[in-house]
Order: C-alpha cells, then structure tokens, then sequence
C-alpha cells in the first residue's frame, strides 16, 4: 500500500464527501492507496500544503487554488466532486425574506469564509448590487478557525446565536440551520434560486502537483479511481453515506449526511469541461486572482479523462 495523505478544508460537510467516503469506504485501499485525511483551513492553506510537498492531494474549491499556484503553474485539476458552485446563502429564519430573494442581503451582516465569500460577492456585484451602497458586511464566522472545527456547522451555531443575520456555506451547514429552525435556504444555484450566471463561478476539485504527477503518476491515477467509485457507490447506494457519516462525524451530522449528499447526486460527474473551467477562470479574473491566460489543456490534466467516467 503506498501511503498517501489528502487536505480537506472542511471535513464534517457534503462539499468534498466524495474523498472522505473514498477513504471510509476502502475505495483508494481498493486501489492500493492507504489515503489519510487532513482538515487544513481556510482553503488556501491547504493548496499551500500541497506547494510546499507536505501532501499530495487536496480538496478545495477550484478558484482556491491560484494563490498558491498563480496562473496555474505547477498545479493540475486531476477531478471535479461535482459540479457547479455548491455553496448556499442561509438567512435567519425570522427575517422577512423570500427564496430567491437576492436583495435579503441589504443591511444585513453575512459571515463566509475566505476567498468562499468571493463567490458570494461577486454574485451580489453582478447582480446589481453594491456593497457599501447597500450595506452588506461579509464577514468572518465566529470559532470558524478552532482546531478541528467544521465551517458549516460554525455557521450555523452562530446564526442560532443570532451572531450573523445569515452565512454562506455548504448544505451541511444549511441543512444545521433548517432543522434548528433558526435559518431558510434563501439562495442555492445549482437548484435555480439566484442567478444561473453563478453556476460555473467555481467546483470542488481533486487537485495536485506536477511534482507528484512526476513522482507517480499511477498513484494519482489511483487516486482518481478511488474517488470516481465513491460517486459510484454512493449513487448506487445512498445509505452508504450515513456509514461513513457515523464512522467519521459528530452524531448530529452524521444523520444528515445522507439527506445532503442525496441532494447532491445530480452534480456527481468527475468531468472537467472546457466551460466549467473557462467559467472558473472567468471568476477568477473578475475577483482579481493570479489566474494568467493558461489553457485548459495546461491546467487540466486531460491524460486522466478517461478515468472519470463512472463505470463500476
């Protein structure tokens, strides 16, 4: 078994679920990996991990990557989690506010998480909506940076305290927030409320190296393998989300694991396409990251593609 260890910047959440189901359910064993996990937040950080060789693999949002890579130098997509920008605007559920309501941000103070409250921002920009103008205050969440603290669930806690009028984040933490009866999903792309122009600003991505691809390009391959038969297994079996759930999460999240992956099986594909990946670079620009003029081909390692269909 070649070891081998993976950054995921949010563990107890739906967003990088593919790669923390791949290890609990022996997906990369299978594959003759022995895949350790580590939480490295905020995203960014863990992209520096992977810089600096201290791991081989990270999960993260694919914008995420360029400051530690700028233009994309040294760093490959190898797969998408899924597909689309999978984070969701959660307001206080007292506020007078309807789904889709995009405007419910005025005057109300939003915790994010950073270079995740980028896709937020942009959105609000491109939606007409001015942000000094308007007095909408993004901000940190509270305890959001304690050791081994989940974002999403950080979230929650805090909109339950009434710290925040609302956050951005996973469905995990969505999903805290609706059933504590103290937050409404007002804001969800992937499913039609808000802008469809935000769908491609970003994915969750399977990223490495050039120095690793280098090293062993078959453990990468691997890799990738793993996590497209933990897709497979999952939408094949949707229980086998709560297994890894209790293997891996507090008690709470572990029961609402599963109804947060179900709703993200439709996104389940590992394909990185040419759209998805100028829409990322598209974001990037207008957000003022290091995103150069590299081609798709340059930063997607396409030697892999075959390996993300699903067919187990």
């Amino acid at each position: 078994m070649k070891p081998a260890k993976i950054a995921v910047p949010d563990f107890v959440s739906n967003s990088y679920f593919p790669a923390i189901a791949a290890i609990e359910l022996g997906c990369f064993a299978k594959h003759g990996l022995d895949m350790k996990h580590e939480l490295i937040f905020p995203n960014y950080k863990a992209f520096e991990a992977l810089r600096d060789d201290k791991i081989e693999f990270v999960t993260g949002p694919a914008h995420a990557v360029l400051p530690a890579f700028p233009k994309w130098r040294g760093v490959k997509l190898i797969a998408a989690l899924a597909q689309g920008m999978y984070w969701l605007l959660v307001m206080r559920a007292d506020l007078p506010v309807q789904p889709g309501d995009i405007n419910c941000v005025k005057g109300r103070t939003i915790g994010a998480a950073p270079l995740v409250d980028q896709g937020l921002k942009r959105m609000l920009i491109e939606s007409g909506i001015d942000l000094e103008r308007d007095d909408v205050r993004i901000v940190g969440v509270p305890d959001a940076d304690a050791p081994g603290v989940s974002f999403g669930i950080a979230a929650a806690q805090a909109l339950a305290a009434g710290r925040l009028d609302g956050f951005w984040a996973n469905a995990m933490g969505a999903e805290n927030a609706v059933r504590q009866g103290v937050g409404r999903v007002i804001l969800d792309v992937r499913r039609g409320l808000g802008p469809a122009f935000a769908f491609h600003y970003t994915m969750p991505v399977l990223v490495t190296s050039d120095r690793v691809i280098a090293r062993d390009e078959g453990m990468v391959a691997d890799a990738i393998r793993a996590v497209v038969d933990a897709q497979c297994a999952l939408k094949a079996d949707i229980n086998l989300a709560t297994r890894v759930g209790r293997a891996v999460f507090p008690p709470a999240e572990a029961e609402l694991i599963a109804v947060t992956v179900e709703r993200d099986l439709p996104y389940y594909d590992a394909t990185i396409s040419e759209a998805a990946f100028a829409g990322v670079n598209r974001f990037a620009s207008a957000i003022g990251l290091p995103c150069g003029n590299a081609p798709f081909e340059d930063v997607v390692a396409l030697q892999f593609r075959d390996l993300w269909k699903i067919t187990t």
